[in-house]
């Protein structure tokens, strides 16, 4: 069975950074791509990016160089860095698991999440 933790989230000020983590288990970690999304409070589900099984990240342009994504496949560990968070930063993010090793593989698992509020 798939399971995605993420962790990392809370109270941030403006301005700072953080970094969220998942941990992935239930299956060959190395073998699928991963994505981070977002769901701020009354809105969609925002996809901020992807990582390659290789490791390459893969960010749409929406982001504008604000997050940063990496994983460790030995560790079975998936991250994503906020840079200089802004109060519209505040959602649950979430760690998802594509279909497959394809960068054009939908996502179909998604863990539980962890919220970040940003606020003075």
């Amino acid at each position: 069975e798939v399971h995605l933790v993420e962790s990392g989230g809370g109270l941030v000020q403006p301005g700072e950074s953080l970094t969220l983590s998942c941990a992935a288990s239930g299956f060959v970690f190395n073998k699928f791509v991963m994505s981070w999304t977002r769901q701020a409070p009354g809105k969609g589900l925002e996809w901020l990016g992807k990582v390659t099984i290789g490791g390459t990240p893969e960010y749409p342009p929406s982001t504008q160089g604000r997050f940063v994504m990496w994983r460790d496949n030995v560790k079975n560990m998936l991250y994503l860095q906020l840079i200089s968070v802004r109060p519209e930063d505040t959602a649950m993010y979430y760690c998802e698991k594509h279909q497959s090793a394809s960068i054009y593989s939908p996502r179909i698992e998604r863990g539980q999440g962890t919220q970040v509020t940003v606020s003075s």
